[in-house]
């Protein structure tokens, strides 16, 4: 598995696409962002006109944006996962519902439409609905020796590839970085919020398939294991949610936003991003039995044991703190 490494005009910096050879033919995992820089990067590094499948982890910029450029220079077939083609093929009506979402979340209206605008614009520059085909309809990945895990989390999307004894894991494993998960609307039936830490809790019980496989991260050069990463996010949660609890049960969430994060709201992907991680600690604090039956079906649980009672406080507490949940 070779690693490429690719600079985005973002802030989480380079982003790692990956290739490999199966069976002769050539193989990649995500692509990197839309940029001509980001093409040259990718075209020094490998043959792109010999690609025959591109296999996407999570269609976000950074690691789908390339797929339009690549299409356009190689025949490969191009896999991403059903919620991203749900979501592609409504684009107009998930926007439109983002808006609504944000919004009764307490976000300014010209903040929200400003984020759908910045998501039209990224999905203007890699749309080709006649070229993409849904991951989990095919059975090619079975037929090339790919396997895959869902991990929705950090998107509702978020796949994982195993080949051998190498895994591709996109953003779902990063060495000390949180893994933000972002508040979108549910694929499946768009009237509501996707929860986040619902399906987080339930799907990192399938990471333990990865204990002793080479992790292939997205950013950052290595991971330092499953469990290691794990553990970071959990005491990340954790840590978020004891501030939460400082504040006041009715607070707003502009009023939590301010208190946490100061004046923020003059940078609505800023914005995006700590409204994503507040609502998700939230849900935490209104359910954390699950997050610990998770952790401890990985056995990880005594690990943050300390931390967890010292947040939670009782683990039978019947309090809720008040939020919409559009």
């Amino acid at each position: 598995m070779r690693q490429h490494t690719i600079h985005t005009p973002y802030l989480i910096g380079e982003v790692h696409c990956y290739s490999t050879e199966i069976n002769g033919e050539l193989v990649l995992f995500d692509s990197g962002p839309p940029t001509a820089e980001a093409f040259a990067t990718l075209q020094s590094q490998l043959d792109i006109s010999r690609l025959k499948y591109l296999f996407i982890t999570h269609c976000h910029i950074d690691h789908f944006g390339l797929a339009t450029m690549i299409a356009e220079h190689s025949d490969a077939r191009i896999f991403i996962p059903r919620a991203e083609a749900s979501m592609l093929r409504r684009s107009a009506e998930r926007l439109d519902r983002l808006v609504s979402l944000l919004t009764g979340l307490g976000c300014a209206e010209s903040m929200a439409r400003f984020i759908r605008e910045k998501m039209e614009r990224d999905e203007r520059s890699t749309v080709m609905h006649d070229r993409f085909e849904i991951l989990e309809e095919s059975d090619t990945p079975e037929k090339l020796g790919i396997d895959w895990i869902a991990c929705p989390g950090h998107s509702q999307s978020d796949l994982i590839y195993i080949h051998g004894g190498d895994a591709v894991t996109g953003d779902t494993l990063l060495r000390n970085i949180f893994q933000v998960p972002i508040l979108d609307v549910d694929a499946e039936n768009f009237d509501c919020r996707f929860r986040n830490y619902d399906a987080y809790c339930e799907n990192i019980r399938s990471l333990r398939r990865l204990r002793g496989i080479r992790i292939h991260p997205g950013h950052r050069w290595h991971v330092d294991g499953v469990d290691a990463t794990i553990l970071f996010y959990a005491n990340k949660l954790l840590e978020r949610a004891g501030q939460l609890r400082e504040v006041a049960p009715d607070a707003s969430i502009p009023d939590i936003l301010r208190g946490l994060f100061g004046d923020i709201f003059r940078n609505p992907f800023f914005v995006h991003m700590k409204l994503s991680e507040v609502v998700f600690a939230l849900d935490f604090l209104d359910n954390p039995g699950r997050l610990r039956a998770s952790l401890e079906f990985l056995g990880l649980f005594e690990q943050v044991r300390d931390l967890y009672q010292t947040v939670v406080r009782d683990e039978h507490d019947d309090h809720h703190l008040l939020y919409c949940s559009a």
